[in-house]
């Protein structure tokens, strides 16, 4: 069959071309921006990449079109396919239908962590011999890309609860149907398409009810929210995480910690991943891979060969003893636990947050009040909020950064934040920069900066 995948370049459509082609599918597929990494890696696989959204496209004659949810009506290539009568399918569905109705499906859900999760997951399934499916929305150290079709019926997915497409406004979670689900954490987020943190619970029940009774759900046992989200009603196998079934104790240095699995010790686990949310996230891993047949010693022992994901804390760089990171967070909880998780490993030492507030839910405002005391452990900040373009904030972070004091500096352009962090950079200090986005490939032009430094 030949599918056509608007959207390619998405971190979840990407992988899905990818997953396509493995299982024998002509795939070609197109974007806005043709962008890197995920054009390159397509295009390494002999994908057909197209710029743009031409309705001319339809001269292709696919089997299918396969539609990302950054496509809306009025995208000139969806209006011809509309108005045409030709068959089209979101990306989730398809990739439920076609992919995972046969397979043992370990989905990994939660506002934060799904990435880390899911890489920390695959490794382990890869370590024990069952050479796992996957996909997922980041680009793990482990694995040379970010998605396949795998070699055995267990497939691990990142459980997004975003909406699906313009014609689906269900989470798209809700196409995988897992056996095997985590459920991380739950807070409010995605302000663009929910109301409330009611409405995502909502989602994350619908989730639920998907999942077999003979499946297993691994619940964190700390969030109230989805104490919840199961109190509506639970029909599968439960354990839970961080108190009840799985538990953690002596927490030592380097966040290594002993695992209990229903009161008894099993070992102890050296983590390579920083901060309590990276503890809860190996516990959440562990927990899975016990639940489809991996011993727990198979799962410890690989934790101490896993090499993260790409943009989780990421080490860019080193200039002068000054260590610069990359990471994910924009969420006023994930920015709070990446800065603490840092803070212990360094002790003392200078942190210098750059931060650019770039997600729908950050943009309109609705977590802004928040900001100040998720930066506590920061010893200078530097906010980017521009006010002008597509990227614009419609609030004004100099203000909401103003409790903060002389330590917290905002701007308008990338240049004028770099040289400012630059000029603040002293030897041992540790700059992190948080942004769900490319942030104007900020991280290089600081380590160039710094480079020229005398």
């Amino acid at each position: 069959m030949h599918i056509h995948i608007l959207g390619i370049c998405g971190t979840f459509m990407g992988g899905l071309a990818a997953i396509a082609q493995q299982a024998g599918h002509r795939v070609t597929g197109c974007d806005a921006h043709v962008y890197p990494p995920m054009s390159t890696q397509l295009s390494a696989q002999g994908i057909t990449l197209i710029e743009g959204y031409a309705p001319e496209q339809i001269t292709l004659k696919p089997d299918l079109f396969v539609i990302g949810n950054v496509v809306s009506r009025g995208n000139p290539l969806m209006e011809a396919i509309l108005n045409r009568g030709l068959p089209y399918i979101s990306g989730a569905q398809w990739l439920g239908e076609q992919i995972l109705a046969h397979k043992w499906v370990i989905g990994v859900a939660g506002t934060h962590g799904k990435t880390t999760t899911t890489a920390l997951l695959t490794w382990i399934l890869e370590e024990a011999g069952l050479q796992p499916g996957f996909l997922i929305g980041g680009v793990p150290n482990n694995f040379p890309s970010s998605a396949r079709i795998g070699a055995s019926n267990f497939f691990v997915i990142e459980a997004d609860e975003y909406d699906t497409a313009f014609f689906d406004k269900r989470s798209k979670f809700v196409h995988y149907r897992p056996r095997t689900l985590i459920l991380n954490n739950l807070e409010y987020d995605h302000a663009d398409i929910f109301p409330d943190l009611t409405a995502i619970e909502t989602q994350f029940h619908h989730l639920v009810r998907t999942v077999p009774s003979q499946g297993r759900i691994l619940v964190n046992g700390t969030e109230t929210s989805l104490t919840r989200v199961l109190a509506r009603g639970c029909w599968s196998e439960v354990e839970t995480f961080g108190q009840g079934t799985w538990t953690m104790e002596n927490v030592g240095e380097n966040d290594h910690f002993d695992i209990r699995y229903q009161g008894q010790n099993q070992g102890r686990v050296h983590n390579t991943l920083q901060g309590d949310h990276n503890r809860m996230n190996t516990l959440a891993a562990i927990a899975a891979a016990h639940h489809v047949g991996v011993p727990i010693p198979t799962a410890i022992a690989a934790l101490a060969r896993f090499s993260g994901v790409k943009r989780r804390m990421e080490l860019r760089g080193e200039v002068r003893g000054i260590r610069l990171y990359d990471d994910f967070a924009h969420h006023p909880s994930a920015i709070a636990q990446t800065l603490a998780g840092l803070r212990i490993k360094i002790g003392q030492a200078r942190i210098l947050a750059v931060l650019e507030p770039r997600s729908n839910t950050m943009k309109l405002g609705l977590m802004k009040s928040q900001l100040p005391n998720s930066l506590a452990q920061a010893d200078q900040i530097f906010g980017y909020g521009a006010t002008q373009g597509k990227d614009a904030l419609g609030w004004d972070l100099n203000q909401v950064l103003a409790p903060i004091g002389p330590h917290a500096q905002t701007f308008e352009d990338i240049a004028s934040l770099t040289h400012a962090v630059v000029k603040a950079a002293q030897p041992g200090d540790h700059i992190v920069v948080m942004s769900n986005g490319s942030f104007g490939n900020v991280h290089q032009k600081i380590l160039d900066e710094l480079n020229l430094v005398p």
